[in-house]
Order: C-alpha cells, then structure tokens, then sequence
C-alpha cells in the first residue's frame, strides 16, 4: 500500500515560495526606484550648466505666482490698516441727549453685522475741531456748541462690502438719525481690484505650472533622445516600459523639486529686500500697518508641488518617446 502524500506539507510549501517570490519581486522594485532617483540625479549633476538653466527656468516661473500673492495679500493688509473696515459715522439729529444716543447705540450694538459702537459727544467733536490747524479761533466766536452727537458704529471684518451697505441702508433708518456717512464706494471698489488680482494670480499660477510641466518635458525628450540605442537595447532584452521609463520619472521629479526649492528661496528674498521701505512705510503710518510675510506652508508646499508638476511633464513626454522608441 502506497503512504498518501501530505497534501498540507505541499500547500505550506507553495505558499512559502509564493511569499519568497513576492518578496524578492517587491524587493528589486525598491531596488530598482534607489537606483533610478541616485542615477538620474547623478545624470543631472554631471551636467551642471544645464540642469542649472533648467531648474532656475522652473523656479522663476513658479516665483512670479508667489511673488503676487504676497503682493495681493499685503494690498489687502495695508486696506484693512487704511480703511478698508473703517467705521461707519451715524450723525444724530440736532437736540438729541445723551440719554437717546446711549439708547441707539446699545440697540445698534446689537446687531449680528456689528462689532463695537463708540459715542463721540459734541464736546469732544469741538474738541477734535480745535485741535486742527485754522479752526481754534473761529470755535471761540460760537456762543454754543452746534455739534450733534455721533456714533462710530464698526462693521465686523468678515462682512463684505455689499453687507455694510445693507447695513448702512439700515442705519439711515433708524429714529433719530441725521445723516450716515461711510466710505462703502471705496470699500466696494477695492473689494473689487482684489477680485480681480485673486483672478489673475490663479490663471497666472496655472499658465506658469504648465509652462514648467513643458520645461521638464522638453529636457526630458533632449535626454531619451540622445539615449535612443540603450533604450532599444533595454527593450529587446525584455525591459517594460516602466522600467525603462522610471529614471527619466526621477529626473522629472528632481528638475521639479529644485525648481520649486529656487521659487521659494526667491520669494523669501523677495520679502527680506522688502523690510526696509516697509518699515518706513509702517513708520508713516504709526504703525498701523499689518505687512505679512508669505505662509510657511506654501513655502514648504511649493517645492513639493513643483515636483509633481515636474513628474506630469516628465511621464507624458516619456510615455511619448518611448512609443516612438518602440
């Protein structure tokens, strides 16, 4: 009688040289990509000159976005400081006391599209007309004080200049009320100047993305064609496209990320040699003034953005060659 064969020791015996296989599968794999990002940027270095070119083409193109954002936010920093968000002045009707101004600006105060109420009496708006140049001897001639009582009412920040119009629409018809002046025609001008310079930095960011894509893409297309005949080589042996292809991903990726690294070293140059009129800027300003920097996370994001951008251009225009090549 025949032993029957151990059907489990078998199994256990396919399943471990399955395992071995796809080990040393994934492990030449990773092998493979060390390889591919080492030999492509040593290809890169070993021309110096032109990955130089290459990558500061890249990194002004993707500076100038940077550039006009940083430009964009401080405009709308230096609105905010210049009046932007100024208050709104609401100019009681003549013979109103303190009492009925108190009144109005508690019941103005709270509303959901106000941030903060401040009454100004008619003394310290004589007071305020004194001290100007030119007026003190004429306030001495008035026998009485003809100024009514004014509430500065403060819009909160995050309304836009079509809700301070509404709320100045509302105030104009509060009892009481003379006169409401407000600076909305400028706030909705700048309002939308800032649109507009929102606008034409995305369309420049992309325009710029895509001229980098198209950088990264030519210089790869000048490499695979000086390298026709190994590639041929590589293929007749039996190489996949991926495989072949892989390196020149890397370079695509390095040109990228270099680039992007310049863009945010530019940028951050940009800034430094913005610090001194800034300050005499701010100095004019008492120190009102809000100028920021650019956000360390879109630093930190540019050079990875670039490199993506940088693998894009390099996988279509290697996908492209490749074809040819084959």
């Amino acid at each position: 009688m025949s032993a029957r064969p151990d059907t489990s020791s078998e199994a256990a015996g396919r399943d471990a040289r399955s395992r071995r296989s796809e080990s040393r599968r994934v492990g030449g794999w990773a092998e493979h990509h060390r390889w591919s990002a080492s030999a492509s940027l040593g290809r890169l270095l070993g021309r110096p000159f032109g990955t130089l070119m290459t990558v500061a083409v890249i990194g002004l193109a993707l500076a100038l976005p940077l550039a006009f954002y940083l430009l964009l936010g401080n405009v709308q920093r230096m609105g905010d400081a210049m009046g932007q968000r100024q208050a709104v002045s609401v100019f009681l009707k003549p013979g109103q006391g303190d009492a009925a101004a108190q009144l109005l600006a508690k019941s103005i105060g709270e509303r959901a599209d106000v941030s903060a109420v401040t009454v100004k009496t008619p003394q310290q708006g004589m007071d305020e007309l004194a001290a100007m140049q030119g007026f003190s001897g004429a306030l001495h001639a008035l026998d009485d004080n003809p100024l009514p009582y004014v509430l500065q009412v403060m819009p909160k920040d995050a309304l836009d200049a079509g809700a301070v119009q509404d709320l100045v629409t509302a105030l104009r018809d509060e009892r009481g009320v003379d006169m409401v002046q407000d600076s909305g025609s400028w706030r909705q001008r700048l309002d939308a100047l800032l649109g507009l310079g929102n606008r034409i930095v995305g369309v420049l960011a992309l325009l710029l993305s895509l001229a980098a894509v198209l950088v990264v893409g030519n210089t790869v297309r000048v490499d695979i064609a000086g390298r026709v005949e190994e590639i041929g080589v590589l293929m007749l042996v039996g190489a996949s496209g991926p495989f072949v292809r892989r390196p020149y991903l890397y370079a695509g990726i390095w040109y990228g990320l270099f680039g992007g690294v310049v863009a945010s070293l530019v940028a951050v140059a940009i800034e430094l040699s913005l610090l001194a009129p800034v300050e005499r800027l701010n100095a004019a300003y008492a120190g009102k003034l809000s100028i920021g920097a650019l956000p360390l996370w879109l630093l930190l994001a540019t050079p990875l953005a670039a490199a993506l951008l940088g693998w894009v251009g390099a996988r279509l225009v290697s996908a492209w060659q490749l074809r040819r090549v084959a």
